[in-house]
């Protein structure tokens, strides 16, 4: 990356990927490519959290805008010291900075993707204002940014082993395992920063309660979108209809049988007229 070029030098892993992965190797300058790639990376996720959020209210999209920068840099936080010490004990001849560097320029695809599907959030937002779909296809933007995002930290891997000889074959094979653990972490830790949407028929809140779980939420906005739990929901006042019936004809036997007896009792008092 040129400094001529700046901040803007970023985006050239979207057009020369070999000469932007060599430049990522160089410890020349690394410092300040770690700083522009993450000040890219907060500044696009930021973009996607504010549209992401609007559909809720301006101070929803305001919360989100931070949250989703700062779900992406406490998951990576949690993650790269184990991948890098491991890394480090396989032989890897990479600096601290050369390792971030590498992480972040994945985390710079995934982040502009998902910036380049807000037009598309927006479009739904405005015509079908459906938020178990809306969930779902947030989900759905992430996940596909993400694949994208960690070919590219694979395949830079792949160019510091295989053209730098300075990276160990087997671990490229650990990071792919490494890409499940930060998958996971990634998807507790956006369910504890939860909402990021925020269902309009609630009230407004920063974090709600520790309940349930990432992928029960995920059925259940699928069941939502395609009508299950409203139909269970449907049946529940049939039920209560049929209870309240039977509850009815059993109080009135009672009633019936307690008028008869009251009816009754006198006339085994009264003496034999006969």
């Amino acid at each position: 990356m040129e400094n001529k070029s700046g901040i803007v030098s970023v985006f050239a892993i979207f057009q020369n990927r070999e000469a932007y992965f060599e430049q990522l190797s160089s410890r020349k300058n690394s410092g300040r490519s770690a700083f522009y790639q993450a000040l890219i990376i907060f500044a696009l996720a930021f973009f996607y959290g504010l549209v992401m959020g609007s559909y809720n209210s301006p101070f929803q999209a305001l919360v989100t805008g931070i949250k989703v920068p700062s779900l992406l840099m406490l998951a990576l936080l949690i993650c790269f010291p184990a991948f890098y010490v491991i890394q480090y004990m396989l032989g890897s001849r990479l600096s601290l900075l050369q390792m971030v560097n590498t992480i972040l320029s994945g985390f710079v695809v995934l982040t502009t993707i998902m910036a380049s599907f807000a037009p598309i959030v927006v479009f739904f937002m405005i015509t079908g204002n459906n938020y178990a779909f809306l969930k779902l296809l947030h989900v759905g933007i992430f996940i596909f940014s993400g694949i994208f995002g960690m070919f590219t930290i694979i395949e830079a891997l792949k160019y510091s082993c295989e053209k730098k000889n300075v990276y160990p074959k087997i671990g490229i094979n650990i990071f792919k395992f490494w890409i499940f653990i930060f998958a996971f972490v990634g998807m507790q830790l956006a369910w504890n920063l939860r909402p990021f949407i925020g269902d309009k028929n609630l009230p407004m809140e920063i974090f709600r309660e520790k309940e349930g779980n990432f992928y029960l939420a995920v059925f259940q906005s699928m069941g939502d979108l395609l009508g299950v739990r409203n139909d269970k929901q449907n049946q529940k006042p049939d039920k209560t209809k049929v209870t309240t019936g039977e509850n009815t004809s059993l109080d009135s036997l009672i009633i019936n049988t307690n008028s008869d007896t009251l009816i009754t009792k006198p006339n085994a008092d009264e003496p034999d007229r006969e």
